[in-house]
């Protein structure tokens, strides 16, 4: 994964997928610690991952708040995937958390603490500001529009529920996979 800046360096003749671009990464959770969180903070690792499982994944999300699809619709999944993520412990996870959220901390658009054995983050002002320019933005409405509607049916679940739910919800698509495979 490489910074915006830092593109000029890669030869032209390559493509460029947004999937690969930090930036793309750290907007969308700013977004999410600005919608789903509650006062522009999420508490928890687990957390800040499912709720952004769903939003990565509508399909997923269109399945849990879905109580009257029959069987067939239920089970045929759209393959529009935001950007994948992969099956690890505690269910959907992408290793680009770390790094990402290590990119908003050292830009002064998060702060991150410990709070008993759970990691609390929360927007500073600056990183505040940047998610209301994004949710402003046109390009960002259809993931604020998802972030909203992730927020009002699961935002306030802990970590743990939402983990539940997913293993419970999606055993043949998450939880049967083995570790580090691609959720699709």
């Amino acid at each position: 994964m490489r910074s915006f800046k830092r593109l000029g360096s890669r030869p032209a003749r390559l493509a460029l997928v947004a999937d690969e671009v930090v930036e793309f990464h750290a907007s969308r959770l700013l977004l999410l610690f600005n919608i789903c969180g509650t006062a522009n903070r999420i508490e928890g690792l687990t957390k800040l991952a499912k709720l952004d499982f769903f939003v990565r994944y509508p399909a997923f999300f269109e399945r849990i708040v879905s109580q009257s699809a029959d069987a067939q619709a239920a089970t045929e999944m759209t393959t529009h995937v935001e950007s994948a993520m992969v099956r690890h412990h505690y269910g959907p996870w992408d290793q680009r958390y770390y790094h990402v959220l290590a990119y908003l901390e050292a830009r002064n658009l998060i702060l991150v603490s410990k709070v008993g054995r759970a990691y609390r983050f929360v927007l500073t002002e600056e990183g505040k500001n940047v998610a209301e320019t994004l949710r402003k933005d046109e390009a960002f409405q259809d993931l604020v529009l998802q972030m909203r509607l992730v927020k009002k049916a699961v935002g306030r679940f802990s970590g743990s529920r939402l983990k539940q739910m997913i293993y419970e919800q999606f055993g043949r698509e998450v939880a049967d996979k083995s570790m580090g495979d691609l959720i699709e």
